[in-house]
């Protein structure tokens, strides 16, 4: 989703930062601690959410941080149901560019790709 909403402002965006890591060099304002929010409540580790949480309010304010935390809410929203209605994870609308993409991205260095989590 990343990928395309920049793409419809004419913007490029390097997906390895997906595993990499991202900061303001990709043009995305607060990058950095965009991330760490994310990473944190991906991690689901309570004490640096809070701190991440405070520096985003910090760079955001409290409005952004608000659309910060709906959007980490959606994308969790987003992979359940897919889950619970059975859209595989390795499928993508067109599946077009999905193999190249997640070689971009580094995804296919991930163990469960490497055991065949992925269709090739």
């Amino acid at each position: 989703m990343l990928r395309e909403s920049m793409q419809s402002e004419g913007k490029q965006v390097d997906v390895a930062g997906v595993t990499q890591g991202f900061d303001e060099s990709v043009g995305i304002a607060h990058a950095a601690e965009l991330v760490a929010f994310t990473e944190a409540i991906v991690r689901r580790d309570a004490k640096d959410t809070d701190a991440a949480r405070a520096k985003l309010l910090a760079a955001l304010g409290e409005a952004g941080l608000v659309d910060a935390c709906a959007v980490v809410a959606a994308f969790h929203g987003f992979v359940r149901i897919a889950d619970a209605i059975g859209i595989p994870h390795y499928a993508t609308a067109d599946s077009g560019d999905l193999a190249e993409l997640r070689e971009k991205a580094g995804i296919n260095a991930f163990y469960r790709t490497r055991e065949g989590d992925f269709a090739a």
